[in-house]
């Protein structure tokens, strides 16, 4: 297969409605493409039933009662881009260069098809070739030994399973450190320290349920049309009972606005639409702190004014007194804060922001659902908290229909933390792993994101080991990043297509090939089944049938019991081979490691819609320094972590309908109205003119951060699109080239990709 080119690029808006036919065709393309064959496509009927597999794209909750279809476009992409028959074999390697890869875009590497051979990087060529399975492990297990563990990083993407989790989380524990970083550390480590301060948990209290017992939704900072369409079906039966959905988002994204249903024949038929948000406001980035604000101010007053006139009081305020702390110094804020600032920071007159105050006010129970929108900020935690702080006013939290619903990305990010995989120790019952395994544990905290780019480039890490993902390509600080890798002693890359990442070796570099979550995987005991955590912490077993990419595959509990078995101490309390030959025996050792979690999980695994493993906060139990639900004030109105400026313009970093975190699936941007092409930049029209700049121009962005250090993306095309003054639109992972590794969120070290100070270069 040779690289494939982008069309000309088409900019013309989108007037269509998210599903849809539109979303038909855009399946109709994608598997000829991937040159899907029957058989394969049997596995579609297959995705997030409870006795299939569980999808490899979004975390959102798989009814115990399922449509006939299953599945969105989104995740029906993903199914295509794991099923593809395109290969990436051994003389693939043989014409081309790492070199010359450099050069291929992302699409294009991945495009090429799966992996089927265990590869080793040859300097002297600058080639990978294919190497024996046992000789990768002996090399990568001799060279580990000779490591220092803190200088050893284990990264692991959020597709992995809860077996395949916990078995890396114990390796990296029993080889000496708590070197972990993980997806989470990219999007929602914001939300598991602020909801664990506020409420004891650092995760959602709802379940899937509570859409039918709410009676208004509130969205921030989410886009669920791209990145969790089958909430859409949520959505739509809320509206058709008539919940009110009050959305604040700096874009018009077509998933909140409108939605036919592909499984309707009616509304397909008819061209019959749901409008989805009765409500929106296009907040600044950056701005959610102070909509938020404003929605308690008014509540204060409303209540101030319900007092003196007898009335019933707007807050909840046997609740607050019962459960909650620090209310007084948070109503001290919200008293103080000025509705001037208000209204600048979150680019929302007062007019539009006392109508959603209203629909809060009124509603009963109030789910707030939000994204990366919220938690990738330097002040990301504060716009977590702030969540938790509206909804304790009136006791949104801990009764039916009611609660924060964070959005999580990956598949099993969630999941991963739950089994071990995390750098701090106190998420980790490390006493237990001492005691289960007759080993002593690390007690310092580990790396994570921030800190292993910092590592990398200061040179103070010598070994990376990731378990998939394309971290090189996800992180920030692109050019630093992509130059230190070279450095590194030892690279080792589990996955199952080409990405950039694998393009930049150290001294001693592998690429691992495994089995997809959708394949047959067969062990010594027969046929084996996964398990993965969803956003609402229901727990799903999955099966894979689909034929193996290749017979040169191992899955990834085999990879990482294979390095283990040539890196660590021979322990007889792990017996690494009855673990791959049985994962029921991985589950088991789970269950035994956290048993207040997953009782009888063998037995449970496969049960429709999941089994819940329970929630304190749900039921209004707050693991809490004070034993209650924590009021926790901001620091101010912004989130974005910089002043405002002349020329300074608020970033925001995008995924199209056509990517799932750092894959392209293509160059269609459907609901954004952007095809064949990446290059954008989306503006605001009276920006445009200021500047004096014009539609289809030209132009580079350029950091803003104040360090001293030149970062800039070339070769932008200017696109009016409905989006606040200040503020930018452009894609990802393209754009984190504008990124410092030290523009972070405080408190949890999340990338600050939702508002980088940048200006416009022309």
């Amino acid at each position: 297969m040779t690289k494939q080119k982008s069309d000309e690029p088409d900019l013309t808006p989108f007037g269509g409605p998210a599903g849809g036919w539109g979303s038909v065709r855009s399946l109709a393309e994608i598997l000829p493409r991937e040159r899907i064959p029957p058989e394969a496509l049997r596995e579609l009927v297959r995705q997030n039933k409870p006795d299939g597999f569980q999808c490899v794209s979004c975390a959102w909750p798989k009814p115990a009662h399922n449509h006939p279809v299953e599945f969105c476009e989104e995740g029906a992409k993903a199914t295509a881009w794991e099923l593809t028959t395109l290969r990436t074999k051994p003389e693939f390697f043989e014409k081309h260069t790492l070199t010359e890869l450099r050069t291929w875009r992302d699409y294009d590497l991945e495009q090429h098809g799966r992996l089927t051979h265990p590869l080793r990087y040859d300097a002297a060529t600058d080639k990978y070739v294919v190497v024996d399975w046992d000789e990768a492990f002996r090399e990568i297990g001799a060279e580990l030994k000779q490591i220092a563990p803190p200088s050893v990083v284990f990264y692991s993407s959020g597709r992995a399973s809860l077996e395949a989790s916990y078995m890396y989380g114990l390796m990296a524990r029993m080889f000496g450190n708590q070197n972990l970083p993980d997806s989470s550390n990219m999007c929602h480590e914001s939300t598991s320290v602020g909801l664990k301060a506020a409420i004891g948990v650092p995760v959602g209290t709802t379940q899937l349920k509570d859409f039918e017992l709410c009676d208004a939704i509130f969205f921030f900072g989410q886009n669920v049309g791209s990145n969790a369409p089958r909430m859409l079906h949520d959505l739509r039966s809320a509206r058709k009972r008539g919940i009110e959905i009050v959305t604040f988002n700096p874009l018009r994204e077509r998933g909140l606005e409108r939605f036919t249903d592909p499984q309707n024949p009616f509304e397909m038929a008819t061209l019959r639409e749901t409008n989805i948000s009765t409500q929106y406001h296009q907040v600044r980035a950056g701005g959610d702190i102070a909509a938020m604000m404003a929605i308690a101010k008014f509540l204060v007053e409303w209540d101030d004014e319900a007092k003196t006139q007898g009335k019933d009081l707007v807050l909840d305020h046997a609740f607050i007194e019962q459960h909650t702390s620090g209310f007084d110094d948070f109503i001290t804020f919200v008293r103080a804060a000025d509705w001037d600032a208000i209204v600048q920071e979150s680019g929302l007159s007062k007019a539009e922001l006392e109508v959603s105050a209203r629909i809060y006010a009124k509603s009963k129970a109030v789910m707030i659902i939000y994204g990366m929108g919220l938690t990738q900020h330097v002040k990301g935690v504060e716009n977590v908290r702030m969540v938790v702080n509206l909804l304790l006013m009136r006791g949104n939290i801990g009764k039916p229909g009611a609660g924060p619903t964070p959005v999580r990305g990956h598949s099993n990010v969630q999941g991963q933390r739950t089994v071990g995989i995390t750098e701090k120790t106190e998420l980790v019952p490390v006493d237990k792993l001492a005691e289960q395994y007759g080993f002593s544990p690390p007690r310092e905290k580990g790396l994570d994101t921030v800190e292993s780019c910092r590592g990398v480039i200061d040179g103070s890490v010598k070994a990376f080991i990731a378990l998939g993902g394309n971290f090189l390509r996800a992180v920030p600080e692109t050019e630093a990043m992509e130059a230190a890798w070279f450095n590194l002693r030892v690279s080792v890359q589990i996955a199952t297509k080409l990405n950039r990442n694998h393009l930049f070796p150290g001294a001693v570099t592998y690429l691992l090939p495994c089995l997809g979550r959708i394949e047959s995987d067969i062990q010594a005991s027969g046929a084996q089944a996964i398990s993965v955590e969803d956003s609402t912490s229901c727990i799903h077993g999955s099966k894979g049938k689909a034929r193996p990419a290749s017979t040169h595959l191992l899955s990834e509990p085999a990879i990482i019991a294979g390095i283990a078995k040539q890196t660590l101490p021979h322990n007889p309390k792990v017996d690494w081979d009855r673990w791959v030959a049985d994962y029921s025996t991985i589950r088991d050792a789970i269950e035994e490691t956290y048993p207040a979690v997953f009782p009888d999980f063998n037995k449970r695994m496969f049960q429709p819609g999941g089994f819940w493993k329970g929630n304190k906060a749900s039921e209004r139990i707050w693991l809490t320094k004070s034993g209650k639900a924590e009021f926790l004030t901001p620091t101010g109105l912004s989130a974005t972590g910089f002043d405002d400026a002349d020329g300074r313009y608020r970033l925001m970093t995008l995924r199209s309908n056509d990517q799932f975190n750092t894959t392209i699936y293509g160059y269609h941007d459907r609901f954004r109205g952007v095809k064949g092409t990446r290059d954008v930049l989306f503006m605001n029209s009276a920006d445009i003119a200021r500047d004096g700049l014009h539609e289809g121009q030209i132009v580079a962005l350029e950091s803003d951060v104040g360090d001293g250090i030149t970062r800039v993306r070339e070769g932008l095309i200017v696109m009016p699109y409905s989006i606040p003054e200040g503020c930018l639109g452009a894609y990802y992972p393209e754009c984190n080239v504008l990124m410092s590794v030290e523009h972070f969120a405080e408190e949890s070290h999340v990338p600050a990709a939702k508002s980088v100070p940048v200006r416009i270069r022309v």
